[in-house]
Order: C-alpha cells, then structure tokens, then sequence
C-alpha cells in the first residue's frame, strides 16, 4: 500500500538528517533555519516527484497537458538541487534519489517492462516517457558507441571542415535531419543495433543522404531515406512491391538493407569506415579495388584518397561529421531540439489526406507541425492521396491526441478538408462586356460583347465522367477527391506510377473506379 505523502517527506527529511554527519551533534549543531530550509526543499522535491507521476498518467491518457506538466515538474526538481547546493546542511545526493527512482523506471521500460513489472507501452506511476529524461540504457550505450565510434574513424582537419559546415551554413539541414531522425528512430535503428553497427553512423548516412526525407530522389534514380540506386536496393529487397509502391521509401526497410550492406562492407574492409563510406557512395567495385593495391594504407592516404571521385571525397568526411555531431551536440554549443516521438497509431474515422490531416492537427509543440513526421511513417501514401476513413496511420502519441481532438470532427476537420478540397480554378469569373485598350490615346476603347459559349450536349445528370483533361498543376489526389475516386485505383487504370503519379498538362485520365 503506498505511503502517504507526509510520511515520505518524514522520511527523507529524517534520512536527510542522517545524511549530514551521522552524528547527533552534528545535526543539533545546525541552525533551525538551515534545518527548515533544508526540509522545505525536501517537501518541494516530494511534491514535484508527485506532479510528475500525476503528468504520466495525464500522457497515458492523451491528455495534450501531460507532456508540459511533465516537463514543468522534472525543471522544478532541478531548480531543487540547484538551491540544495547552495543551502547548508542540504544533503543533495538525497534529494537526487528521486531521479534515480525515475531512470531506473525508465531503464526497465526500455529493457521491456516497467518497474513493476507493468506493459511500458502505455504508463502507469512509476513508468516514464523516453522523451523526457534520457534512459539509463540508452546513455551507457550512447557512451559504449562513442568509445567505438573514435576507434574506428580519424579526426584529421577534413572531417573538421565538415563540421564547420553543418555547424555554420548546413546547421538547419542537420537540425532537421535530427528531429526527422528522432520520429523514425525506433523504426531505423534496431537494425544497426542488431548488427553491432554504430547508430550515429546511421544518422550521418541519413544526415547527408536526405535530410531525412524518405521520399527524397536524386537525379541518378537514387530514391529514399537512404538513397539506394535501384539495382542496388534490389539486391537487398528493396524495389516496387506489387501495389505500386516503391519499398526504397519505407525508413526501416531502407535501414535493414543499409545495415546488411555496410556489414559486407566490413567484412571486406574491416573497421575502415571511411572505404565503407567510399563504397556506400562511389560504388564497392572501386573502393575494393582501391582498397586491396593500398596494402595497408588508410584511406586518407594521398595516393588512396586522390584515387576516389571529389563526391566521395566530400561526402566520406561529411558523413563522420555528422556522426560526431550526433555524440557530441553539447560540446560545439549545439542543441538538438526535443522531440515527443512516442510511436502511436490512430485509425481515420472521415476520408482525409496527408495534407489535410497536417492543416486539423496544427503545430501541437513543433515548430513546423506535423507533415514531414506523417509523409515519413506512411511513405506508400503521397500528401494530396484521399486516404480512406478506418486506415490505420503511424504518428506519435501527440498527433493521435490531436487527432481525437481536432481531426476527427468539428469545425477545424471540416475548415481543412474545405482548403484541401478548394479549386483555385473556381476563382475566376468573367462577367460583362470585354474592354479592349486602344493603340493610341486619341482613340476611344471599344466593348466588345463576349461570343456566346458553344452550346454542350445534353448529358444525363446520374451519368459519371468517364475522362479528365489534365489542367496545369493538377495532381492525381486532387482528381480522385473531385471525382470520388480511389487514388491508387485511378493510377492504375493510367498506368501512373507510386509514389510521384506523375501528370503532364493536357493528358487525358480514364475515371475508373469514380462514383460522381
């Protein structure tokens, strides 16, 4: 049975005691006044460990308030002993037992159970958001990997170059390569962790490769978040799958295929990743041939490294600085934004586009909202595609919140499908006479009567359309949405291809599968 609040804070407060010396003249020795400030800051540190757990229920819940409560209790804690520094007598490392309560909670959860033994994948008191306090796994892997990570690449003064430049004109690519990475992390990096790869690489990889676009494509036909060529991903599974989909833009996919194919990389290269890199870039073939007449030598060797291509030269550094970064953010003053990426699913109850659904959840705490976070977990479906009512979407925690909240009904949902759904064609109306300007100032303007619109033959009103015109700057979604049609239906009835469905102005589209 839990004890009440009170008796906690006796406890600590007695323990605290005991902390200072272990000695009763000790303790009588301290003023009355330290005694109490020291206990009051002891019921402060009970009090916010309280509202903390109550803020864990709240995110349980989908209540949208959780994650600031959450927030607001754990920098009240800090502000705790950061005044039990400097208060005589306050035993900090008492008051830091609180923390440890937490990150041991959070440590089970991420070994698959929460404290108590509970199902961490929705939590109850005692379990704790990974977004909010690092897990104790998660840090000592971190550490482990750094360790490895050092061994197994040079600092020398190129890789500076690169972090020069994603710390000064690339630092908003990086920055959003980070926040794109954290919503797709637990999809990407169990394959690396599997594999015995280190993750940071995986992100320097996405970092340079896409930005953490999944749907980024090269002019060379490289497609996805990590830009497999197409005969490459093929020899790794990747390609069209039957529905039209191209399996290059799914991100953990992609990350298993990157994370078999660098393991041959080792295999042939051993810890060298910079030849990894070459490959991964410049193509195996000619990173193995370079390697093999190296005899030994790094790939930063003159003879070695002048033998590859200048991208490769420019992406091998670019790819470890990235990586670096991604260990040591604090150490170069830089502050990777946090983001609530809790993995969620939520289920459509209206037809909706990825674009619609990004207008009716607004920004929640993000700065740029949620569209690129939608677009990278449900890369088969393109932003304007209507997708049905009972689909199940990936997001996060927040964007199904958001979505009960805002997106199932009411007015926004409707304000949204209403934008989404607009014709910027319906706009423009011409009603009376057509003024022509004169050639010259002398001559007065002339009105001429508009021509009569050619007469159309009668069509009976319960009949379809069965063909469209293209209009400039139409897309597929916004056709299917006019006609009622089912997108992936119509593209393949005109031999359209996933994800991009292609449409040139004045192509005629048969309307299979439209119901108006």
């Amino acid at each position: 049975m839990p004890m009440p609040v009170s008796l906690i804070a006796r406890l600590g407060a007695s323990a605290l005691v005991l902390a200072l010396g272990g000695h009763a003249a000790d303790a009588n020795a301290q003023s009355r006044r330290d005694r109490e400030a020291s206990e009051a800051l002891e019921q402060r540190m009970v009090e916010a460990e309280a509202r903390y757990r109550q803020a864990l229920v709240q995110i349980a819940n989908d209540d949208p308030a959780g994650l600031d409560a959450s927030n607001a209790a754990l920098e009240d804690m800090e502000d705790v002993i950061l005044a039990c520094e400097r208060q005589r007598g306050c035993g900090v490392s008492q008051l830091l037992t609180s923390y440890k309560r937490l990150l041991k909670a959070d440590a089970d959860a991420q070994a698959g159970q929460g404290a108590d033994g509970s199902d961490p994948a929705r939590p109850e008191d005692g379990a704790l958001p990974t977004a909010d306090v690092p897990a104790a796994a998660s840090a000592a892997a971190l550490l482990t990997e750094d360790e490895r990570f050092k061994r197994m690449v040079e600092l020398n003064p190129a890789v500076q170059a690169s972090i020069r430049r994603w710390l000064t004109d690339m630092r908003v690519s990086l920055i959003t390569s980070h926040e794109n990475y954290q919503y797709m992390r637990h999809l990407m990096s169990p394959a690396f962790k599997r594999s015995g790869l280190p993750e940071a690489l995986l992100f320097g990889i996405l970092a340079k490769e896409s930005n953490g676009r999944v749907h980024a494509r090269s002019r060379a036909g490289a497609a996805g978040p990590l830009q497999f060529m197409p005969a490459t991903g093929r020899r790794f599974g990747l390609g069209p799958d039957g529905t039209g989909f191209d399996t290059r833009y799914d991100p953990r996919l992609a990350a298993d295929a990157a994370a078999v194919y660098l393991n041959e990389r080792f295999a042939q290269h051993g810890n060298e990743i910079e030849y990894w890199l070459a490959a991964y870039n410049g193509g195996e073939g000619r990173a193995l041939r370079i390697y093999r007449e190296a005899n030994g030598r790094r790939f930063w060797d003159p003879d070695i490294y002048n033998q590859f291509p200048a991208e490769t030269k420019d992406y091998v550094p670019m790819v470890i600085a990235a990586a670096w970064l991604y260990l040591h953010p604090e150490e170069y003053g830089l502050s990777f934004p946090r983001v609530d990426a809790r993995p969620a699913t939520f289920t459509l109850e209206r037809p909706a586009s990825v674009y619609e659904l990004t207008i009716c959840l607004g920004n929640g705490t993000t700065r740029d909202g949620y569209m690129r976070a939608l677009r990278n977990l449900n890369p088969s479906y393109e932003p304007e595609t209507l997708i049905p009512a009972g689909t199940t979407l990936n997001g996060t925690v927040r964007m199904a919140g958001l979505y009960r909240q805002w997106c199932a009904r009411g007015a926004r949902a409707d304000l949204a499908a209403q934008l989404v759904n607009s014709d910027p064609r319906a706009a423009i109306v011409r009603t009376g006479a057509i003024e022509v300007l004169p050639a010259s100032d002398d001559a007065p303007p002339a009105a001429i009567a508009p021509a009569p619109a050619a007469p159309r033959p009668p069509q009976a009103a319960s009949t379809p359309a069965r063909s469209h015109r293209v209009a400039r700057g139409e897309t597929l979604g916004a056709i299917s949405q006019r006609y009622g049609c089912d997108t992936a239906t119509l593209a393949r009835a005109n031999n359209l291809r996933a994800p991009a469905y292609a449409l040139r102005q004045g192509q005629s589209l048969t309307l299979e599968g439209c119901t108006r």
